[in-house]
Order: structure tokens, then sequence, then C-alpha cells
């Protein structure tokens, strides 16, 4: 009795376990799969985890933002990139296409007003007082060394009237330079729907900005004396990086609860300038060192060569009167950067004829490297050795020697006449002897 009793309470427990829908220990399959028949991820991320499982970073990178590119700064080219067309928020990396917006409509040395900003708690400023007067030049330097929201709003205002009509503004440069995945609401970069980019595009206007002197400067500089404002102030950089290896000279930092960490980072290394960024790093000291695993990722991609060596003769110029040749040396080196399938070539422009007189060192040419049809770097050409001023002996001789074959001509008829009047002068003399 007891067995029977004890094997029906085994098979009641086992349909009740069954009715309640309780999985026994051994069903582990099951559980395993039980996260994907949960709650669904957004489209977007799912895709960004199929990606990551299928196309594993190259050359051994571990990058932990969401999205990030490497481009080469001379050509354009993107050497490496996740996600990199994936419209992500930027935050402050926004405020690159307002230096770019201020830098095309206003010259540097203009004086503006600083105007009223109402800014929220935490926001990066550079400590304008309303109605202070300050120029261009230094709004940039608050902007890009301070990621300033209140040298934004001003430089915005100052530019185009209002903020409305300088985003206008921005969205028509981005058009005009083809970032077909950016589009911006503010000048600023609070984070706001309608204002976001993608690493490619960012990287893209980044080429550009650096193609400016003035904003390269800007971006290569750990401080800055503002010297529009009266008492003149130092400020500097909040970019750790510049700090972080010689070789990086730029750009700008970012950072919002939607975008979470982004950074800018451009660096030139072995006749290499290569522009990278990160964009979403999870942390400040990711956003770093995603940005310096990229560049020096990129730099191992690059062979150096040195097609020009300073004191290198690259041309010969004659020299006009006391005739020889005048060597054109190359003024400095010039190093450039080649992957495997690019190809070098220079192009020389000189005088083919100098006068004296010329001291040497002066510079009377030059020669540019390209690479893949597209400019590295250029070098003065140099005058090898001195020339004095040609004598008067020297101008009448070059006269004689470049007019030798028009004397020849010329004597040559003088004589012919000569000869000729002589004839007849001795006809007529023995005319008149003869009838005497």
């Amino acid at each position: 009795m007891s067995r029977r009793w004890a094997c029906g309470v085994a098979l009641l427990a086992t349909l009740l376990t069954g009715a309640l829908g309780v999985a026994p220990a051994i069903a582990a399959p099951p559980q395993r799969q039980a996260p994907s028949q949960g709650k669904k991820e957004p489209e977007q991320r799912r895709g960004e985890k199929r990606e990551t499982a299928e196309k594993p970073q190259p050359g051994g990178l571990d990058v932990q933002a969401r999205s990030w590119a490497l481009i080469d700064a001379r050509t354009g080219d993107v050497l490496v990139s996740h996600a990199g067309a994936r419209r992500l928020p930027i935050a402050s990396t926004t405020k690159l296409m307002t230096a770019y917006v201020a830098i095309k409509d206003m010259p540097l040395d203009k004086i503006v007003r600083a105007q009223p900003y109402d800014p929220e708690y935490g926001e990066s400023l550079m400590g304008l007082r309303v109605g202070q007067e300050i120029s261009v030049r230094d709004l940039l330097y608050g902007l890009i060394l301070r990621s300033g929201n209140d040298a934004a709003h001003t430089l915005a205002i100052a530019a185009a009237g209002s903020t409305e009509r300088f985003v206008n503004q921005m969205n028509r440069y981005a058009a005009a330079l083809g970032l077909v995945d950016t589009h911006y609401a503010n000048p600023v970069g609070l984070d706001q729907k309608g204002n976001f980019s993608s690493a490619r595009d960012l990287a893209a206007l980044t080429q550009q900005l650096l193609r400016i002197p003035a904003f390269a400067k800007i971006s290569n500089s750990e401080s800055a004396v503002l010297r529009s404002v009266t008492p003149q102030r130092t400020i500097t950089t909040i970019n750790e990086l510049l700090s972080m290896a010689p070789w990086v000279n730029g750009v700008k930092t970012g950072h919002t609860f939607g975008a979470l960490y982004v950074l800018v980072g451009s660096g030139r290394r072995r006749g290499v300038e290569l522009i990278s960024d990160a964009i979403g790093a999870p942390s400040d000291e990711d956003r770093f060192s995603d940005n310096i695993e990229l560049l020096e990722y990129g730099f191992r991609q690059y062979r150096r060569r040195l097609p020009i060596r300073a004191g290198q003769e690259l041309a010969q110029a004659s020299i006009r009167y006391s005739g020889g040749e005048l060597p054109l040396r190359a003024g400095r080196s010039l190093a450039v950067g080649l992957r495997r399938d690019q190809k070098l070539s220079l192009e020389v422009r000189a005088p083919q004829q100098v006068e004296g007189p010329i001291e040497r060192g002066a510079v009377l040419g030059q020669a540019t490297v390209f690479v893949d049809g597209l400019r590295a770097g250029e070098v003065s050409l140099r005058a090898g050795r001195s020339i004095p001023k040609a004598s008067a002996f020297d101008r009448a001789r070059a006269f004689v020697d470049n007019h030798l074959i028009p004397f020849a001509v010329a004597i040559f008829v003088i004589l012919i006449a000569a000869a000729f009047l002589y004839r007849r002068l001795t006809r007529r003399t023995t005319k008149r002897s003869g009838t005497g």
C-alpha cells in the first residue's frame, strides 16, 4: 500500500509540474534560448550586434565606441570604420561646423559683442560677460579649447543675426560638403531631435577644417591668450588627447547624456596625417584610448618615403650673359607616408634662365610631391651659389653670341656691297684714264 501511495504521489507531482509550466532542471537548452524569445531589442542595435559578430575589428583593434572612423587627412581615404554611416548624436563636436561657418562667414579679426546665454547646469562655458567685446578669433579659441556654449551662441548671432538662421547656414554648408548623414538643430551640440552626424561625415568635416591654417593652429593649441578682451586672459584646453602623444594635433571633445563620450582626434607622424573619431564611447577614458588606438593602427599602414632631401639638386637654370648653369637645390627635406597601393610623383617648377645678381639661397622655384595625384607637400628651390651682376663685356659678348648669324649675314652683305662699289669705282677710273 505504501508503495502504491508513493507511486501515486510521484505521478501527481509530475502532472502538476507539467500543468504549471515549470521546466525540469535538466531542460537547460530552452533556458539558454529564452532571451531571444523575450523583449526585442531595437532593430538598429540588433543589426549592430550581428555586424560586430560577422565582422571582427581589423588589425586587432578593440575600440569601445558605438561608431568610429579613421581617414587619411591628405586624400580623404577611409582606412577603417565601424558603423561609419550610422546617424548618432555628436554632442559638442557639433561645434566643428559652428567653427566652419564662422570662419567662412566672418573675418577672424572682427570684434563682436558677447550675447546673453542662459546655460543649463553642467554646460561648458568660456566665461563671457554679456556685452563684452571680443574677436571672432578669440571666440573660436574658446569654442574649441573650452567647448564654450556661450562662444557658440555669440558666434551664431554675430554671423547670422539669430541661431535659427545660423543653423540653416550650418545645414547648407553640410549639404555643400556632401555630408549626407549630418543635420544640425543647434550650434552648441546639446541633445535635440535633428542634431546628428556620422563618424565618416565628422571625419570629412574635420578634414576640411584642418586645411584652414587658422583652425589647424587653434585645434593644436593646449592654451591660448585671449588678446582682444580687457583684461587679457589665458585659457587651456580640455582635450587631454593633445598631451597623450607628441604627434597629436587636435581636435575636439564632446559629451552629453544622449551622445555619451565623443572625440575627434588627429595626428601627424612619419609624413602622414590622419583623422580619427569615436562616437558614443562608454567613458571619458575610452574615447581617448579609442582615438589613440585608431591613430596608431593607421600609422602602421604606411611606410615612410623621402622623395626630396635637403640640398638635393632638382633643376638647373642657364645664366644669362655670363653663361653656365645655376643649380637649384631643395631648401629642406620632405617626408611622406605611402600605403602599398599608392603612387608617388614629383613636379618641379623653375625658371629656365636667370640673370644676376642672385644671392646663394634665393628662392627661384618650387617642387611639389603628389600621392595618387593629390598634393602631399611642397619645397622651395634655392640658388645653389651666388651669381654676380653681368659686366658690360659679358653683355656685349652675349649679344654677339646670340646674334652671330645676323651679324655674319650683315657683314657678308656689307662686303658684297663694298666689292660692288669698288668695282664700279675702278671701272669709272679706268674709263677716265682711257679717254684722256
